[in-house]
Protein backbone atom coordinates (compact mmCIF):
# COMPACT_ATOMS: atom_id res chain seq x y z
CA UNK A 1 0.00 0.00 0.00
CA UNK A 2 1.09 3.37 -1.12
CA UNK A 3 1.08 5.87 1.53
CA UNK A 4 2.58 9.48 2.28
CA UNK A 5 5.80 9.19 4.34
CA UNK A 6 4.39 11.52 7.71
CA UNK A 7 6.78 12.11 10.58
CA UNK A 8 7.47 9.10 12.48
CA UNK A 9 5.16 7.87 15.32
CA UNK A 10 6.76 8.86 18.53
CA UNK A 11 9.76 10.63 17.19
CA UNK A 12 10.50 12.67 20.01
CA UNK A 13 12.35 15.35 17.87
CA UNK A 14 8.65 16.22 16.29
CA UNK A 15 7.26 18.91 18.14
CA UNK A 16 3.53 21.22 17.70
CA UNK A 17 3.63 23.57 15.25
CA UNK A 18 2.28 25.80 17.35
CA UNK A 19 0.68 26.17 20.70
CA UNK A 20 -2.76 25.27 21.52
CA UNK A 21 -3.64 28.02 23.68
CA UNK A 22 -3.17 30.75 21.22
CA UNK A 23 -5.54 28.98 18.67
CA UNK A 24 -8.42 28.76 21.05
CA UNK A 25 -7.91 32.71 22.22
CA UNK A 26 -7.94 33.32 18.66
CA UNK A 27 -11.08 31.39 17.83
CA UNK A 28 -12.77 33.39 20.27
CA UNK A 29 -11.33 36.94 19.25
CA UNK A 30 -12.28 36.43 15.79
CA UNK A 31 -15.37 34.56 15.80
CA UNK A 32 -14.99 31.05 15.24
CA UNK A 33 -15.72 28.89 18.08
CA UNK A 34 -17.28 30.23 21.74
CA UNK A 35 -18.01 27.95 24.75
CA UNK A 36 -21.75 27.00 24.83
CA UNK A 37 -23.87 29.30 27.45
CA UNK A 38 -20.36 31.41 27.46
CA UNK A 39 -22.67 34.25 29.38
CA UNK A 40 -23.52 31.76 32.33
CA UNK A 41 -20.26 30.08 32.50
CA UNK A 42 -20.14 27.57 30.20
CA UNK A 43 -20.99 24.30 30.24
CA UNK A 44 -18.13 21.77 29.54
CA UNK A 45 -18.09 19.33 26.60
CA UNK A 46 -20.39 22.34 24.11
CA UNK A 47 -19.43 24.58 22.00
CA UNK A 48 -21.09 27.22 20.09
CA UNK A 49 -19.86 28.55 16.28
CA UNK A 50 -19.72 31.75 15.38
CA UNK A 51 -19.98 33.70 12.21
CA UNK A 52 -16.51 32.74 10.97
CA UNK A 53 -16.57 29.15 12.45
CA UNK A 54 -20.15 28.39 10.54
CA UNK A 55 -18.48 29.21 7.39
CA UNK A 56 -15.66 27.35 7.67
CA UNK A 57 -17.75 24.39 9.29
CA UNK A 58 -19.71 24.42 6.25
CA UNK A 59 -17.09 24.95 3.64
CA UNK A 60 -15.37 21.82 5.10
CA UNK A 61 -19.00 20.09 5.24
CA UNK A 62 -19.33 20.62 1.25
CA UNK A 63 -16.42 20.03 0.29
CA UNK A 64 -16.50 16.58 1.25
CA UNK A 65 -20.22 16.08 0.39
CA UNK A 66 -19.09 17.49 -3.22
CA UNK A 67 -16.12 15.08 -3.34
CA UNK A 68 -18.49 11.82 -1.77
CA UNK A 69 -21.82 12.52 -3.08
CA UNK A 70 -21.95 15.38 -5.85
CA UNK A 71 -19.22 14.62 -7.95
CA UNK A 72 -17.50 10.73 -6.56
CA UNK A 73 -14.44 9.36 -7.43
CA UNK A 74 -14.04 7.11 -10.22
CA UNK A 75 -13.69 3.71 -9.49
CA UNK A 76 -10.82 0.93 -10.28
CA UNK A 77 -12.77 0.64 -13.36
CA UNK A 78 -12.66 4.17 -14.77
CA UNK A 79 -16.44 4.63 -14.16
CA UNK A 80 -17.67 7.38 -11.65
CA UNK A 81 -18.90 5.63 -8.19
CA UNK A 82 -22.50 5.72 -7.16
CA UNK A 83 -22.89 6.79 -3.86
CA UNK A 84 -26.40 8.43 -2.68
CA UNK A 85 -26.87 11.00 0.52
CA UNK A 86 -29.23 10.79 3.79
CA UNK A 87 -30.27 12.66 6.45
CA UNK A 88 -31.70 10.37 9.54
CA UNK A 89 -33.35 11.32 12.28
CA UNK A 90 -31.60 12.29 15.33
CA UNK A 91 -33.71 9.80 17.58
CA UNK A 92 -34.17 6.04 16.33
CA UNK A 93 -36.17 3.20 17.97
CA UNK A 94 -34.24 1.66 20.86
CA UNK A 95 -34.31 -1.06 19.27
CA UNK A 96 -31.87 -0.22 17.39
CA UNK A 97 -29.06 0.57 19.70
CA UNK A 98 -29.18 -3.04 21.40
CA UNK A 99 -28.89 -4.36 17.57
CA UNK A 100 -25.73 -2.15 17.21
CA UNK A 101 -24.30 -3.04 20.49
CA UNK A 102 -24.38 0.42 22.40
CA UNK A 103 -26.67 -0.25 24.93
CA UNK A 104 -24.69 -3.02 26.25
CA UNK A 105 -21.68 -2.38 25.14
CA UNK A 106 -20.89 1.66 24.47
CA UNK A 107 -19.43 1.94 27.59
CA UNK A 108 -15.86 3.62 28.89
CA UNK A 109 -14.13 1.97 32.38
CA UNK A 110 -14.84 4.87 34.90
CA UNK A 111 -12.99 5.47 38.00
CA UNK A 112 -13.91 7.90 40.91
CA UNK A 113 -11.93 9.96 43.62
CA UNK A 114 -12.91 9.60 46.72
CA UNK A 115 -11.11 12.79 48.04
CA UNK A 116 -11.13 14.75 45.15
CA UNK A 117 -14.78 13.81 44.12
CA UNK A 118 -14.01 13.56 40.26
CA UNK A 119 -14.15 11.40 38.11
CA UNK A 120 -11.44 9.95 35.37
CA UNK A 121 -12.14 7.44 32.37
CA UNK A 122 -9.71 4.56 33.48
CA UNK A 123 -7.84 4.21 29.66
CA UNK A 124 -7.08 8.05 29.82
CA UNK A 125 -4.60 7.84 33.25
CA UNK A 126 -1.73 6.79 33.34
CA UNK A 127 -0.23 4.55 36.15
CA UNK A 128 3.55 4.51 36.78
CA UNK A 129 4.36 1.42 39.08
CA UNK A 130 7.59 1.21 40.68
CA UNK A 131 9.83 -1.71 38.86
CA UNK A 132 11.03 -3.04 42.14
CA UNK A 133 7.36 -2.75 44.32
CA UNK A 134 9.01 -0.21 46.58
CA UNK A 135 6.71 3.10 47.48
CA UNK A 136 3.48 4.68 46.21
CA UNK A 137 2.24 4.51 42.79
CA UNK A 138 1.46 7.49 41.18
CA UNK A 139 -1.32 8.41 39.03
CA UNK A 140 -0.98 11.08 35.79
CA UNK A 141 -3.52 12.44 33.07
CA UNK A 142 -2.26 10.81 29.75
CA UNK A 143 -1.77 14.25 28.15
CA UNK A 144 0.79 15.47 31.26
CA UNK A 145 4.14 16.44 30.39
CA UNK A 146 7.86 14.96 31.03
CA UNK A 147 7.98 18.10 33.32
CA UNK A 148 4.83 17.41 35.10
CA UNK A 149 5.56 14.42 35.84
CA UNK A 150 8.98 15.03 36.78
CA UNK A 151 7.86 17.86 39.36
CA UNK A 152 4.75 15.29 40.46
CA UNK A 153 7.41 12.52 41.28
CA UNK A 154 9.69 15.30 42.89
CA UNK A 155 7.54 16.09 45.43
CA UNK A 156 5.81 12.68 46.05
CA UNK A 157 8.47 10.24 45.37
CA UNK A 158 11.23 11.50 46.45
CA UNK A 159 12.52 12.63 42.77
CA UNK A 160 12.39 9.04 41.19
CA UNK A 161 13.10 8.99 37.86
CA UNK A 162 10.36 7.61 35.22
CA UNK A 163 12.81 4.67 34.27
CA UNK A 164 12.33 3.32 37.66
CA UNK A 165 8.22 2.62 36.68
CA UNK A 166 6.35 0.61 35.07
CA UNK A 167 3.32 2.48 33.19
CA UNK A 168 0.17 1.45 32.15
CA UNK A 169 -2.94 3.00 31.62
CA UNK A 170 -5.35 2.43 34.73
CA UNK A 171 -7.57 -0.03 33.04
CA UNK A 172 -4.94 -2.03 32.71
CA UNK A 173 -3.77 -2.29 36.62
CA UNK A 174 -5.07 -5.27 38.65
CA UNK A 175 -7.74 -3.98 41.11
CA UNK A 176 -5.47 -5.86 44.15
CA UNK A 177 -2.68 -2.71 43.40
CA UNK A 178 -5.03 0.33 43.59
CA UNK A 179 -5.10 1.06 46.90
CA UNK A 180 -1.52 1.52 46.25
CA UNK A 181 -2.05 4.36 43.54
CA UNK A 182 -1.81 8.34 44.52
CA UNK A 183 -4.83 9.24 42.44
CA UNK A 184 -4.22 12.77 39.71
CA UNK A 185 -5.31 15.64 41.85
CA UNK A 186 -4.54 13.69 45.45
CA UNK A 187 -0.94 13.54 47.55
CA UNK A 188 -2.47 10.57 49.59
CA UNK A 189 -2.91 6.45 48.28
CA UNK A 190 -6.00 4.21 48.12
CA UNK A 191 -8.46 7.43 46.81
CA UNK A 192 -9.24 5.89 43.76
CA UNK A 193 -12.31 3.66 43.71
CA UNK A 194 -11.86 0.33 41.11
CA UNK A 195 -13.35 0.88 37.26
CA UNK A 196 -16.76 0.17 36.10
CA UNK A 197 -18.32 1.10 32.87
CA UNK A 198 -20.37 3.77 31.79
CA UNK A 199 -22.83 4.31 28.91
CA UNK A 200 -21.76 7.15 27.02
CA UNK A 201 -25.54 7.35 25.11
CA UNK A 202 -27.57 10.22 26.09
CA UNK A 203 -31.05 9.25 26.88
CA UNK A 204 -34.59 11.07 26.76
CA UNK A 205 -38.19 10.29 26.79
CA UNK A 206 -40.35 10.06 23.89
CA UNK A 207 -44.10 11.68 24.79
CA UNK A 208 -45.36 12.65 27.76
CA UNK A 209 -44.70 9.67 30.11
CA UNK A 210 -40.84 9.19 31.56
CA UNK A 211 -40.89 5.68 32.30
CA UNK A 212 -38.46 3.08 30.94
CA UNK A 213 -41.40 2.55 28.24
CA UNK A 214 -40.52 5.81 26.59
CA UNK A 215 -36.93 5.80 27.11
CA UNK A 216 -34.91 6.58 23.63
CA UNK A 217 -31.75 8.01 23.11
CA UNK A 218 -29.78 10.46 21.14
CA UNK A 219 -27.31 8.75 18.46
CA UNK A 220 -23.93 8.44 19.62
CA UNK A 221 -22.96 7.84 16.18
CA UNK A 222 -24.42 8.49 12.28
CA UNK A 223 -23.53 5.43 11.08
CA UNK A 224 -26.96 3.37 12.10
CA UNK A 225 -28.95 5.85 10.08
CA UNK A 226 -27.14 4.46 6.96
CA UNK A 227 -27.89 0.41 7.95
CA UNK A 228 -31.49 1.57 9.21
CA UNK A 229 -31.97 2.68 5.42
CA UNK A 230 -29.94 0.20 3.55
CA UNK A 231 -33.06 -1.80 2.51
CA UNK A 232 -34.87 1.56 1.45
CA UNK A 233 -32.39 3.06 -0.65
CA UNK A 234 -31.84 -0.32 -2.32
CA UNK A 235 -35.72 -0.34 -3.22
CA UNK A 236 -36.09 3.77 -3.85
CA UNK A 237 -32.99 4.30 -5.73
CA UNK A 238 -31.60 3.12 -8.88
CA UNK A 239 -28.27 1.87 -7.04
CA UNK A 240 -26.06 -1.60 -7.75
CA UNK A 241 -23.85 -3.01 -6.23
CA UNK A 242 -21.14 -1.83 -5.20
CA UNK A 243 -22.58 1.75 -4.18
CA UNK A 244 -21.94 3.81 -1.09
CA UNK A 245 -24.30 6.06 1.07
CA UNK A 246 -23.16 9.37 2.80
CA UNK A 247 -24.26 11.27 5.72
CA UNK A 248 -23.32 14.27 7.67
CA UNK A 249 -25.13 15.06 10.85
CA UNK A 250 -24.77 15.57 14.77
CA UNK A 251 -24.15 13.10 17.24
CA UNK A 252 -24.41 12.85 21.09
CA UNK A 253 -21.90 11.11 23.68
CA UNK A 254 -21.99 11.83 27.32
CA UNK A 255 -18.02 11.84 27.43
CA UNK A 256 -17.15 12.12 31.38
CA UNK A 257 -13.87 14.04 30.41
CA UNK A 258 -14.34 16.29 27.43
CA UNK A 259 -11.01 17.80 26.81
CA UNK A 260 -8.42 19.28 24.04
CA UNK A 261 -11.10 22.06 23.18
CA UNK A 262 -13.33 21.04 20.58
CA UNK A 263 -11.44 17.81 19.85
CA UNK A 264 -13.37 15.19 22.15
CA UNK A 265 -16.92 17.14 23.20
CA UNK A 266 -20.42 15.51 24.15
CA UNK A 267 -22.12 17.53 21.33
CA UNK A 268 -20.33 16.88 17.55
CA UNK A 269 -21.00 16.17 14.15
CA UNK A 270 -19.90 13.42 11.25
CA UNK A 271 -19.46 12.72 8.13
CA UNK A 272 -19.80 9.49 7.08
CA UNK A 273 -19.57 7.12 4.03
CA UNK A 274 -20.88 3.30 3.80
CA UNK A 275 -19.45 1.64 0.98
CA UNK A 276 -21.10 -2.03 0.55
CA UNK A 277 -19.95 -4.20 -1.74
CA UNK A 278 -19.33 -8.46 -2.32
CA UNK A 279 -17.62 -9.61 0.78
CA UNK A 280 -14.65 -10.74 -2.08
CA UNK A 281 -13.98 -7.26 -2.97
CA UNK A 282 -13.55 -5.63 0.26
CA UNK A 283 -9.85 -5.85 0.43
CA UNK A 284 -9.79 -4.07 -3.05
CA UNK A 285 -12.31 -1.20 -1.62
CA UNK A 286 -10.80 -0.85 1.80
CA UNK A 287 -6.98 0.00 -0.24
CA UNK A 288 -9.42 2.27 -2.71
CA UNK A 289 -10.75 4.49 0.08
CA UNK A 290 -7.56 4.64 2.15
CA UNK A 291 -6.05 6.11 -1.11
CA UNK A 292 -9.13 8.40 -1.51
CA UNK A 293 -9.39 10.08 1.71
CA UNK A 294 -5.32 10.42 1.38
CA UNK A 295 -6.15 12.32 -2.02
CA UNK A 296 -9.02 14.23 0.07
CA UNK A 297 -6.95 15.83 2.68
CA UNK A 298 -4.60 16.97 0.50
CA UNK A 299 -7.18 18.66 -2.20
CA UNK A 300 -8.06 20.93 0.87
CA UNK A 301 -4.12 22.17 1.60
CA UNK A 302 -3.43 20.18 4.51
CA UNK A 303 0.00 19.63 5.05
CA UNK A 304 0.51 15.58 4.89
CA UNK A 305 3.34 15.62 6.81
CA UNK A 306 1.70 16.26 9.96
CA UNK A 307 -0.71 13.28 8.77
CA UNK A 308 0.15 9.50 9.62
CA UNK A 309 -1.64 6.60 8.44
CA UNK A 310 -1.95 3.92 11.79
CA UNK A 311 -2.65 0.15 10.51
CA UNK A 312 -4.15 -1.39 13.88
CA UNK A 313 -3.31 -3.87 15.09
CA UNK A 314 -5.67 -7.09 15.26
CA UNK A 315 -5.56 -7.15 18.65
CA UNK A 316 -6.33 -3.88 19.50
CA UNK A 317 -9.27 -4.39 16.68
CA UNK A 318 -12.73 -3.36 17.12
CA UNK A 319 -14.94 -7.20 17.53
CA UNK A 320 -16.25 -5.96 13.95
CA UNK A 321 -13.18 -5.07 11.91
CA UNK A 322 -10.95 -7.58 10.56
CA UNK A 323 -9.02 -4.29 9.39
CA UNK A 324 -8.65 -0.47 10.69
CA UNK A 325 -6.61 2.31 9.27
CA UNK A 326 -7.03 5.68 11.53
CA UNK A 327 -5.57 8.51 9.96
CA UNK A 328 -3.73 10.64 12.71
CA UNK A 329 -2.30 14.05 12.91
CA UNK A 330 -0.14 16.19 14.27
CA UNK A 331 -2.11 18.10 16.71
CA UNK A 332 -0.42 20.60 18.99
CA UNK A 333 -1.87 18.76 22.57
CA UNK A 334 -0.75 15.95 21.21
CA UNK A 335 2.83 16.01 20.07
CA UNK A 336 5.21 14.78 19.80
CA UNK A 337 2.54 11.65 18.91
CA UNK A 338 -0.67 11.83 16.65
CA UNK A 339 -4.30 11.54 17.87
CA UNK A 340 -7.16 10.31 15.56
CA UNK A 341 -8.52 12.38 12.90
CA UNK A 342 -10.72 9.98 10.98
CA UNK A 343 -11.04 6.19 10.66
CA UNK A 344 -11.48 3.60 7.66
CA UNK A 345 -12.73 0.12 9.20
CA UNK A 346 -13.99 -2.83 7.20
CA UNK A 347 -16.91 -3.56 9.65
CA UNK A 348 -17.65 -6.70 7.23
CA UNK A 349 -21.51 -7.68 7.56
CA UNK A 350 -21.93 -7.20 11.12
CA UNK A 351 -24.19 -4.11 10.95
CA UNK A 352 -26.71 -5.18 8.31
CA UNK A 353 -27.00 -9.13 10.27
CA UNK A 354 -27.62 -7.31 13.49
CA UNK A 355 -30.09 -4.97 12.11
CA UNK A 356 -31.88 -8.15 10.29
CA UNK A 357 -31.37 -10.58 13.04
CA UNK A 358 -33.15 -7.79 15.58
CA UNK A 359 -36.01 -6.37 13.43
CA UNK A 360 -36.61 -9.67 11.09
CA UNK A 361 -36.92 -8.01 8.04
CA UNK A 362 -34.39 -9.49 5.33
CA UNK A 363 -31.53 -7.08 4.66
CA UNK A 364 -29.55 -8.99 2.07
CA UNK A 365 -28.74 -7.66 -1.50
CA UNK A 366 -30.00 -9.93 -4.40
CA UNK A 367 -27.86 -9.32 -8.03
CA UNK A 368 -29.85 -8.63 -10.90
CA UNK A 369 -27.64 -9.87 -13.36
CA UNK A 370 -25.94 -13.17 -11.00
CA UNK A 371 -29.18 -13.89 -9.14
CA UNK A 372 -26.76 -14.06 -6.26
CA UNK A 373 -28.09 -13.22 -2.54
CA UNK A 374 -25.50 -11.78 -0.06
CA UNK A 375 -25.26 -9.68 3.06
CA UNK A 376 -23.08 -6.69 1.56
CA UNK A 377 -19.36 -6.18 3.30
CA UNK A 378 -18.90 -2.59 4.42
CA UNK A 379 -15.62 -0.13 4.00
CA UNK A 380 -16.46 2.91 6.54
CA UNK A 381 -14.32 6.11 6.31
CA UNK A 382 -15.69 7.71 8.89
CA UNK A 383 -14.44 11.83 9.75
CA UNK A 384 -15.48 14.08 12.38
CA UNK A 385 -16.72 17.45 10.41
CA UNK A 386 -15.94 19.27 14.15
CA UNK A 387 -12.54 17.28 14.95
CA UNK A 388 -11.83 18.23 10.87
CA UNK A 389 -12.20 21.75 11.66
CA UNK A 390 -10.11 21.61 14.40
CA UNK A 391 -7.34 19.93 12.40
CA UNK A 392 -7.55 22.92 9.38
CA UNK A 393 -7.24 25.29 11.94
CA UNK A 394 -4.25 24.24 13.53
CA UNK A 395 -2.63 23.47 10.14
CA UNK A 396 -3.56 27.02 9.30
CA UNK A 397 -2.30 28.89 11.83
CA UNK A 398 1.19 30.03 11.36
CA UNK A 399 3.05 32.72 12.93
CA UNK A 400 4.77 35.15 11.43
CA UNK A 401 6.47 38.22 13.25
CA UNK A 402 6.97 40.22 9.95
CA UNK A 403 3.51 41.17 9.96
CA UNK A 404 1.42 43.40 12.13
CA UNK A 405 -1.23 40.44 13.37
CA UNK A 406 2.04 38.26 14.15
CA UNK A 407 0.25 35.24 12.88
CA UNK A 408 -2.44 34.65 9.07
CA UNK A 409 -4.33 31.21 9.11
CA UNK A 410 -3.28 29.92 5.88
CA UNK A 411 -6.37 27.99 4.75
CA UNK A 412 -7.01 26.44 1.39
CA UNK A 413 -9.29 29.19 -1.01
CA UNK A 414 -11.92 26.86 -0.69
CA UNK A 415 -12.02 26.62 3.06
CA UNK A 416 -11.35 29.96 3.36
CA UNK A 417 -14.71 31.95 5.03
CA UNK A 418 -14.14 35.00 3.44
CA UNK A 419 -12.36 34.86 -0.01
CA UNK A 420 -11.71 38.56 -0.29
CA UNK A 421 -11.60 41.57 1.53
CA UNK A 422 -12.99 45.19 0.39
CA UNK A 423 -11.22 47.89 1.52
CA UNK A 424 -11.61 51.34 1.38
CA UNK A 425 -8.09 53.21 2.87
CA UNK A 426 -10.46 56.07 4.52
CA UNK A 427 -13.87 56.08 5.10
CA UNK A 428 -13.83 58.76 2.52
CA UNK A 429 -16.82 59.50 0.30
CA UNK A 430 -14.68 59.11 -2.49
CA UNK A 431 -13.46 55.44 -1.36
CA UNK A 432 -16.14 54.21 -0.12
CA UNK A 433 -18.31 54.28 -2.96
CA UNK A 434 -16.37 52.72 -5.47
CA UNK A 435 -15.55 49.90 -2.95
CA UNK A 436 -19.18 49.42 -2.09
CA UNK A 437 -19.63 49.55 -6.13
CA UNK A 438 -16.95 46.63 -5.90
CA UNK A 439 -18.24 44.71 -2.97
CA UNK A 440 -21.63 44.23 -5.18
CA UNK A 441 -20.09 42.82 -8.05
CA UNK A 442 -17.81 39.97 -6.58
CA UNK A 443 -20.40 39.17 -3.42
CA UNK A 444 -22.37 37.07 -6.49
CA UNK A 445 -20.01 35.06 -6.87
CA UNK A 446 -18.03 34.66 -3.83
CA UNK A 447 -18.02 35.27 0.21
CA UNK A 448 -16.59 38.44 0.07
CA UNK A 449 -16.02 41.21 2.98
CA UNK A 450 -16.70 44.93 2.98
CA UNK A 451 -14.60 46.28 6.25
CA UNK A 452 -14.38 50.35 6.58
CA UNK A 453 -13.63 50.82 9.94
CA UNK A 454 -10.11 51.48 11.55
CA UNK A 455 -6.59 51.73 9.31
CA UNK A 456 -5.65 50.30 6.70
CA UNK A 457 -3.14 48.12 8.88
CA UNK A 458 -5.74 47.21 11.62
CA UNK A 459 -7.55 45.54 8.16
CA UNK A 460 -4.97 43.61 7.05
CA UNK A 461 -3.87 42.55 10.33
CA UNK A 462 -7.48 41.12 11.21
CA UNK A 463 -8.14 39.67 7.70
CA UNK A 464 -5.06 37.88 7.73
CA UNK A 465 -6.06 36.04 11.49
CA UNK A 466 -9.50 34.98 9.57
CA UNK A 467 -7.32 34.10 6.44
CA UNK A 468 -8.63 35.76 3.89
CA UNK A 469 -6.70 35.46 0.77
CA UNK A 470 -7.39 38.68 -0.77
CA UNK A 471 -7.39 42.03 0.01
CA UNK A 472 -8.74 45.05 -2.37
CA UNK A 473 -7.73 48.30 -1.63
CA UNK A 474 -9.31 51.12 -2.99
CA UNK A 475 -7.22 54.62 -2.46
CA UNK A 476 -7.23 58.24 -4.47
CA UNK A 477 -5.90 56.63 -7.80
CA UNK A 478 -8.73 54.30 -8.00
CA UNK A 479 -11.51 57.45 -9.18
CA UNK A 480 -8.52 58.65 -11.93
CA UNK A 481 -7.83 55.30 -13.27
CA UNK A 482 -10.15 52.67 -11.57
CA UNK A 483 -7.29 50.46 -10.65
CA UNK A 484 -7.10 49.02 -7.03
CA UNK A 485 -4.57 47.40 -5.13
CA UNK A 486 -4.36 43.54 -4.30
CA UNK A 487 -3.03 42.23 -1.34
CA UNK A 488 -1.66 38.66 -1.11
CA UNK A 489 -2.46 36.74 2.76
CA UNK A 490 0.78 34.75 2.72
CA UNK A 491 3.30 36.60 1.07
CA UNK A 492 1.81 40.56 1.66
CA UNK A 493 2.98 41.12 -2.06
CA UNK A 494 0.78 43.67 -3.79
CA UNK A 495 0.21 44.66 -6.91
CA UNK A 496 -2.26 47.05 -9.23
CA UNK A 497 -4.99 45.75 -11.46
CA UNK A 498 -8.05 46.60 -12.94
CA UNK A 499 -11.01 46.98 -10.77
CA UNK A 500 -12.56 45.43 -13.59
CA UNK A 501 -10.61 42.65 -13.76
CA UNK A 502 -11.06 41.67 -9.95
CA UNK A 503 -13.58 38.83 -10.70
CA UNK A 504 -11.33 37.04 -12.82
CA UNK A 505 -8.00 37.52 -10.89
CA UNK A 506 -9.81 36.09 -7.99
CA UNK A 507 -10.81 33.22 -10.23
CA UNK A 508 -7.20 32.87 -11.67
CA UNK A 509 -5.75 33.14 -8.46
CA UNK A 510 -7.32 30.48 -6.08
CA UNK A 511 -5.73 27.57 -6.46
CA UNK A 512 -2.35 29.09 -5.96
CA UNK A 513 -3.42 31.21 -2.60
CA UNK A 514 -2.40 28.07 -0.17
CA UNK A 515 1.08 27.69 1.25
CA UNK A 516 0.91 24.04 1.16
Amino acid sequence: MSHPEPVKKNDMTQTAPVDMKDIVALCKRRGFIFPASDIYGGINGFWDYGPLGTELKNNIRDHWWKAMVITPPIGPDGEPLQIVGLDTSIIQNPRSWEASGHVGGFNDPMVDCKESKKRYRADHILAFLPKDGEGAALAFDKDADSAEIDQRLKKLAKGRPQSDYNILTLDKVPVEQFPSIVGPDVKTPGTLTEPRQFNMMFHTFVGAASGDENKAYLRPETCAGIFLNFKNVVDSSRVRMPFGIAQIGKAFRNEVTPRNFIFRSREFEQMELEWFCHPDEHEKWFEFWVEQRKAWWKSIGMDMARFYFNDIEKAELAHYSSRTIDIEYLFPFSAPDFDELEGIAHRGAFDLTQHQDFSGQKLDYLDPVTNERYLPHVIEPSTGLTRALLAVLCDAYTPDPNRPSGVYLNFHPALAPKKAAILPLTAKDDHVPAATKLYMALREHFPVDLDIKQNIGKRYARQDEIGTPFCFTIDDQTNTDQTVTVRHRNTMKQERIGMDHALDYMRQNMSTATGH
